[in-house]
C-alpha cells in the first residue's frame, strides 16, 4: 500500500478523534472533564513548570513529542494499537481542550494558541503515526505470509524515512510553541 493511503488512514483516525472530542466538549464537557481530571491537572502542572522563551522548554517539548512518536512506532507491530490510540487520543484531546478554552476565553485565543505550532505538529503527528501504522501492519502481515516477510525490511526503511520527516517537523513546532505562541497569547 502506498504511503499516501497510510496518511489518509492516519488523518481519518485523527479527525475521528477530533470529532469525538468536539462532540464530548460541546455536549457534556463536565462529564469528560471529570474523567480526565487527573490528566488535565497534570497538563496544567506541566504547563506551569515550563517557561516560555527558554531553550530548555524547546528541548523538553521536542524530546516529549519525539519520544512519543518513537514509542508508538516501536510498539506498532502490536496490532497497530498504539499509533491508532495516539491519533484518536491526540485528536480528541485537542478538540476537547479547544472547546473548553474557547468557552473560557475566545475562539481567536484558542486558534492563536494552536495554529502557529500546530501547522507543524499536527502533520508531524499524522505522518509519524502513518509510518507507525504502515510498519505495524506490514509486521503483523509478515507473521502470516512469507511474501509479506520479504517486504518487512523495505517497509521499515520507508517508514523510518517518514518518521524522520515527522521528527524534523517537530523542531519548528517546538520552537514556535516556546517563542511565538506565548507572545500571541499575551504571555510575557
Amino acid at each position: 500500500m502506498q504511503f499516501k493511503r497510510w496518511l489518509l488512514i492516519a488523518a481519518g483516525i485523527f479527525v475521528s478523534g477530533f470529532a469525538a472530542g468536539l462532540v464530548f466538549g460541546i455536549i457534556n464537557p463536565e462529564g469528560l472533564t471529570a474523567v480526565l481530571s487527573e490528566e488535565l491537572a497534570a497538563l496544567q502542572r506541566l504547563a506551569g513548570a515550563l517557561r516560555p522563551f527558554t531553550f530548555t522548554t524547546v528541548l523538553f517539548i521536542l524530546a516529549q513529542n519525539s519520544s512519543t512518536l518513537l514509542l508508538s512506532f516501536l510498539l506498532s507491530p502490536v496490532l497497530c494499537l498504539f499509533p491508532v490510540l495516539a491519533l484518536m487520543f491526540n485528536g480528541g484531546l485537542i478538540a476537547f481542550i479547544a472547546v473548553i478554552a474557547a468557552r473560557q476565553t475566545s475562539l481567536a485565543s484558542v486558534l492563536a494558541g494552536l495554529l502557529p505550532h500546530g501547522i507543524f505538529e499536527i502533520p508531524a503527528l499524522i505522518i509519524g503515526e502513518a509510518a507507525a501504522v504502515s510498519f505495524g501492519a506490514t509486521a503483523v502481515a509478515a507473521l502470516f505470509s512469507a511474501k509479506q516477510r520479504k517486504r518487512l525490511v523495505p517497509a521499515l526503511k520507508n517508514s523510518l524515512r517518514y518518521l524522520a520527516l515527522a521528527a524534523a517537523l517537530l523542531v519548528p513546532a517546538a520552537i514556535i510553541e516556546t517563542f511565538i505562541t506565548p507572545l500571541l497569547l499575551g504571555i510575557r
